[in-house]
């Protein structure tokens, strides 16, 4: 049996790849992918032929590229040294690739600790715990004022956790009227345009925004929502800041009122210890599973599509297309 991977060859290029199984190594565990997401942001970025896709600017990625890094399955075999995961643990999964079967290091995998928990719900958390280390590094205070620039996948998930953790009001701003409306139904209290918003905002909270979580990585984007800020504001760049192209005015706009800008890439956080603001990946992994357990988070609710991986050359084809591209999971228990 071999082997099924969704793979970038080239750019704009999708294929079902077919390749050995991989054995796992002393501390690896093989998990047999149910479901996984789509990142659109960054498997946009991947698929174009972006060059600036990494951290270090002086690594060049090249193609092959693969997607894929928030999913869910069982596992299949382990290392030799692996003691805390056996054959057949349901299992949530960070940094992995959208493969039938994902070989992966011991410390990217998360035991599901409820069988009330689905596949899809857990395939949700790798991409949960960004937005969740953003709110941690704003320092959000109870009862805070929260506006979230930007309504894809980690939007989304920002509006939620952010309702967890008390703000309020809690403002989108999106140029898409469907992309509003979903903001108001899963937890905002109020829905914008960009081009009004910064009126707007500073009307409902009565003198703008505590904090603010920047999801486009684009420079017009941060412009408007550094308009939409109170004195002493928080903005997490959440979205990827590729192009350094940005014109702000930092004078006015951050310098004078002391807005505190904060660089929130997920790479920026602690590997083994977690600090006050400061949480690991495995910590962020493990208190989104309790909220989800515990009744406080529903991420499942939030996928629009599911398809087969299959379909892979078609969907990624309309995430090139469409401008506001919906939440996909695959679900690999449908390939044929």
């Amino acid at each position: 049996m071999k082997n099924r991977e969704i793979v970038f060859t080239k750019p704009n290029t999708v294929e079902m790849v077919e390749e050995e199984i991989p054995k796992p190594g002393e501390n690896e565990i093989l998990v047999r992918l149910m479901v996984s997401t789509i990142s659109s942001g960054t498997e946009r970025t991947n698929l174009i032929g972006e060059v600036n896709v990494g951290i270090n600017q002086d690594v060049v990625i090249g193609f092959p590229r693969r997607g894929g890094y928030s999913s869910s399955g069982i596992v299949e075999k382990v290392g030799s040294e692996v003691k805390k995961f056996q054959v057949g643990d349901r299992v949530a999964l960070t940094e992995s690739t959208h493969s039938m079967y994902v070989l992966v290091s011991e410390k990217n995998v998360h035991k599901i600790k409820s069988e009330n928990i689905c596949f899809e719900e857990a395939a949700l958390w790798h991409i949960a715990t960004f937005p969740a280390a953003t709110i941690r590094k704003c320092r959000l205070e109870l009862g805070e004022s929260a506006i979230v620039m930007g309504v894809g996948v980690l939007g989304m998930i920002a509006i939620k956790l952010l309702k967890v953790a008390g703000a309020v009001p809690i403002i989108a701003v999106d140029p898409s009227c469907e992309k509003r409306k979903l903001a108001l139904q899963i937890g905002a209290d109020y829905a914008f345009r960009p081009e009004d918003c910064a009126q707007k905002v500073k009307e409902v909270t009565q003198g703008g925004a505590n904090v603010a979580i920047e999801v486009t990585g684009y420079g017009e984007a941060l412009e408007e929502v550094l308009d939409c800020m109170k004195k002493f504001g928080r903005v997490a760049l959440l979205g990827c800041t590729r192009n350094s192209d940005f014109t702000i005015d930092y004078y006015h706009k951050v310098h004078g009122p002391g807005i505190s800008l904060i660089g929130a890439h997920t790479a920026a956080r602690p590997e083994y210890e977690s600090s006050p603001g400061m949480w690991t990946t495995h910590d962020d992994v493990s208190a989104v599973q309790r909220l989800v357990q515990f009744g406080r988070l529903n991420l499942a609710d939030l996928v629009e599509e599911t398809h087969s991986p299959e379909e892979a050359p078609l969907v990624y084809q309309r995430l090139i297309e469409e401008k506001s591209f919906p939440l996909v999971q695959f679900d690999w228990r449908r390939m044929k």
